[in-house]
């Protein structure tokens, strides 16, 4: 069995210009960072994640070295530990799965147990535009062929967002689906506003009906466990979150109680592909839908096209977009190319051991960085 030799970590960052003003943080973004881990074995294969920025990682690395690199389980019991006692190193999970499969020589799909090579996208907008340029952006959802387009609430009036649901659903009829992000389950460290009360989250809830709204995201804090399973009973709209829960039992507490149809943790940000493979089957066992936040860069994305793939099946998938401030050449700077849709708005996962993915080694060096931040 091979064993692991070494595990380097890098920090990177593209000048972002324009900045991107993403909707869910209260400082525009002049710098979008990235981590990447590589872990080598003693065979020379050599897997790569991405998510977290390891903080504190090096405290902690001598307890993988030396180990048999296919033990996953083991591997994830100790990222566990280290999860619970400081920063999130998921993008090693991730980079485990990826050497795991170049071993074997299989996809991570398949290893997880290929449910289908082939997801459907909705576009996932970050960016809070007037009406018209809202409008925009679904016309240029809809001629791409992507079924469904997310939108950002949170400006400063929600009678603001409201008119710009009912200017979209008006120019695009029912052509395209359209789910609502409330961004009220967490805040950026230096954004102290108060997440909505259920009082509230029910008032938006109405309005978003009428506008027939696939899911409505986050609409209360991520521990308002009660909260959110009163407004998903009240019926009438799916609710979905857990996009950054931390641990098992949570995710637990929010399928047992009933609090969601769509369940969004992201494997390179909380439990890896590894801790949520079994809970995204035991989701789609009971007839709810599993589907990745994955508001990252395209190796992130990449490893969680292959958790749904393997475990979930077809579902709706986040795909991040929202140009001029967004678009696949930015978010995908570290891939030797940008992921792709097709004319359908679907991603095809490649048959190529691993995640399937080739980094950009040019682009790697260009914005090699010391750290890791948005600003």
């Amino acid at each position: 069995m091979a064993r692991i030799s070494r595990i380097v970590i890098t920090h990177h960052q593209l000048p972002l210009e324009p900045p991107f003003p993403a909707s869910w943080d209260t400082r525009p973004r002049t710098r979008f960072p990235a981590t990447l881990v590589r872990v080598f074995d003693d065979e020379g294969r050599v897997g790569v994640g991405s998510g977290d920025a390891m903080l504190g990682f090096s405290n902690y690395e001598h307890l993988f070295v030396g180990q048999e690199a296919l033990e996953l389980d083991r591997h994830h019991a100790i990222l566990m530990n280290i999860d619970f006692h400081g920063a999130r190193p998921w993008p090693l999970d991730i980079a485990l799965w990826d050497l795991a499969g170049k071993t074997q020589g299989q996809p991570v799909w398949k290893m997880l147990g290929g449910k289908t090579p082939r997801l459907r996208a909705y576009q996932s907008s970050g960016v809070h535009r007037s009406i018209d340029g809202m409008v925009e952006v679904a016309t240029r959802c809809l001629a791409a062929g992507i079924p469904a387009l997310k939108v950002r609430f949170g400006r400063k009036d929600l009678s603001e967002d409201l008119s710009v649901l009912h200017a979209i659903r008006e120019a695009v009829g029912d052509r395209l689906e359209l789910m609502v992000d409330c961004n009220q389950g967490w805040r950026m460290p230096w954004d102290t506003a108060p997440s909505w009360d259920l009082e509230h989250a029910v008032r938006v809830v109405k309005e978003l009906e009428k506008l027939r709204v696939f899911w409505m995201e986050e609409p209360l804090h991520r521990g308002d466990y009660e909260g959110m399973r009163k407004l998903r009973n009240r019926g009438g709209i799916r609710l979905a979150g857990a996009e950054l829960t931390r641990e098992p039992y949570e995710w637990r507490e929010l399928l047992q109680r009933d609090c969601l149809d769509v369940f969004q943790p992201d494997a390179v940000l909380t439990g890896g592909i590894t801790g949520l493979a079994p809970f995204a089957r035991e989701v789609a066992q009971r007839g709810r839908l599993f589907s990745s936040h994955t508001w990252g860069n395209g190796l992130g994305i990449m490893a969680n096209l292959q958790l749904i793939a393997g475990t979930a099946g077809e579902t709706f998938v986040e795909w991040p977009l929202d140009a001029p401030e967004w678009t696949p050449e930015r978010r995908d700077y570290l891939l030797q190319s940008p992921l792709e849709l097709d004319s359908e708005g679907w991603f095809t996962l490649p048959e190529t051991p691993g995640l399937g993915i080739e980094l950009n080694e040019v682009m790697l060096e260009k914005t090699l960085s010391k750290t890791a931040t948005f600003h």
